[in-house]
């Protein structure tokens, strides 16, 4: 009988013969050339990167874990194609940003054209503004009325994360067919309410199961409060980065409140791996690149909107911040990504701008010749292209389906192409970002955060969707624990008002 003492523990999102599999796709995505690393990988009987867990199922013999250690450190020393598109440091971003595409010019050509259907295209010019401010941007003032009317509008924020990211936790893994089955079964598509389990026949639910971890809590039949997730976490410790450093914070003090406050088992992808670094002694930038092949996936994205949310008005500065923050753990479109979210969001927070004048503001801070800026431009224009969303998510999988679910490329795009499908109304935006598949509660809440903000405040959101959150959050990050959206409004409003 086997001792269950000795029983293999397979860590997800860390085992060497699992991220190399990564590793070979972020090389070939990146320009480099993975084909001898893969050729050594297959001949030794090494096995792709699973699909859709973190882990493969089985532990493979000790000398294949030593060859997947080797081939990461030498696709490691391997440069991508170019540099030039896709600068690395915040001053290389900051100076392709000022040297493309003005910030108001329409975000559906790659050659800094002005279009859209129906207009005749224009030059692009530079940016004429001061270094480091998109042009037309304008400090938002902070008056006591003011002050209220942003606490209203981050209070619909943090919901409408919530909203988003609950909505999209019981299909979170499942294929695109897999989504539009269960909804169509309960009667709920195009989607428009929360996933429930009433009605759907039983042979639907056997090829396409909930998934195991969130219907318990997120199928409108059980929702109860707001289930902990890291969407809603990682916006919390960058409340408490805030609090505790200000708005000058440096990498290491993200680090630091990591370490301090996040358990390493509420980490996922590339935090994982950071987390690991850290605790390997490496310090950033190495953190983001030492066997990291998730440095381009989603998770700096949804660590960005608490640098809008604090930076109304400010796109730049929000885009800083949320450099600082993201350099952690990813590079490049990762980075990108981030960045994106975190201008759009603080333009939305003015309250003075609709969802297509945040998303070019998301787009002024992008380095214009990177992948992601291109795969937002594309979904802004399919959005337009389109009056049938599910088609619009056709041609986004059709386009970037290669990528991993997971990737930050294909899930910007499809929150972009949501937004801007929606025309800035909450559920059609939560909605949209959902059904449109990949990283379902990821999307959802990016895109329920940016939307609640320009609904204005949490009583603009209608009831179905807020009533059953009950202002009540769950999480394992100390202090946090039970709190109200209304409460984490309020504190993020003392930190926008910090200097």
């Amino acid at each position: 009988m086997a001792d269950p003492a000795c029983e293999p523990l397979r860590l997800t999102w860390a085992q060497p013969e699992d991220l190399i599999g990564h590793e070979l796709r972020q090389a070939a995505e990146d320009g480099r050339d993975p084909a001898p690393a893969l050729r050594a990988w297959i001949a030794a009987g090494g096995h792709p990167a699973p699909d859709r867990a973190g882990a493969s199922p089985t532990p493979v013999p000790q000398e294949l874990r030593a060859l997947a250690t080797r081939l990461l450190d030498a696709l490691a020393q391997l440069p991508p194609a170019s540099r030039a598109d896709e600068p690395q440091s915040w001053p290389a971003i900051d100076a392709a940003c000022r040297t493309g595409p003005m910030p108001g010019a329409h975000p559906t050509d790659t050659d800094g054209r002005t279009g859209g259907p129906g207009r005749e295209p224009q030059r692009g010019t530079r940016h004429t503004a001061p270094p480091g401010r998109p042009a037309g941007w304008e400090a938002m003032p902070r008056t006591g009325v003011e002050a209220a009317r942003l606490r209203d509008r981050l209070e619909a924020a943090w919901l409408g994360r919530a909203v988003g990211c609950v909505l999209g936790k019981p299909v979170e893994k499942l294929p695109l067919e897999g989504i539009r089955a269960l909804a169509r079964a309960a009667g709920n598509w195009p989607l428009n309410d929360w996933f429930s389990e009433r009605g759907v026949p039983p042979e639907v639910l056997a090829a396409y199961p909930w998934n195991r971890r969130s219907a318990p809590t997120s199928l409108a039949e059980n929702i109860d409060g707001m289930p902990e997730d890291d969407d809603l976490n990682y916006p919390l410790l960058g409340l408490l980065l805030l609090q505790r450093h200000g708005k000058a914070f440096t990498t290491a003090d993200v680090a630091r409140v990591w370490l301090d406050e996040l358990p390493a088992g509420r980490t996922f992808t590339a935090e994982r791996i950071a987390y690991r670094n850290l605790l390997l002694g490496l310090e950033p930038p190495a953190t983001a690149i030492h066997h990291n092949p998730f440095r381009e996936w989603i998770g700096a994205l949804i660590r960005a909107d608490v640098h809008g949310w604090t930076n109304p008005g400010d796109p730049v500065a929000a885009a800083a911040q949320a450099y600082r923050d993201a350099a952690l753990t990813h590079t490049g479109n990762g980075i990108y990504a981030a960045l994106f979210v975190a201008a759009a969001t603080a333009t939305a927070a003015t309250g003075r701008a609709d969802v297509h004048t945040a998303l070019r503001a998301g787009l002024a801070v992008v380095p214009p010749r990177s992948r992601l800026a291109e795969a937002v431009r594309c979904g802004i224009r399919t959005a337009g292209e389109e009056a049938d969303f599910d088609r619009v998510v056709d041609r986004l999988h059709a386009r970037y389906g290669h990528y991993h679910w997971v990737h930050a490329v294909p899930n910007t795009a499809l929150i972009a192409a949501a937004l801007t499908h929606a025309d800035g109304d909450f559920t059609r935006s939560v909605c949209r970002a959902v059904s449109g598949g990949w990283d379902t509660d990821s999307n959802g809440a990016t895109a329920g955060a940016l939307a609640g903000l320009l609904a204005g405040s949490a009583q603009a959101l209608p009831l179905r969707w807020t009533a059953p959150l009950g202002n009540r959050l769950a999480t394992t990050v100390p202090g946090f624990d039970g709190i109200g959206f209304d409460t984490l409004a309020h504190l993020t409003a003392q930190e926008a008002a910090r200097s």
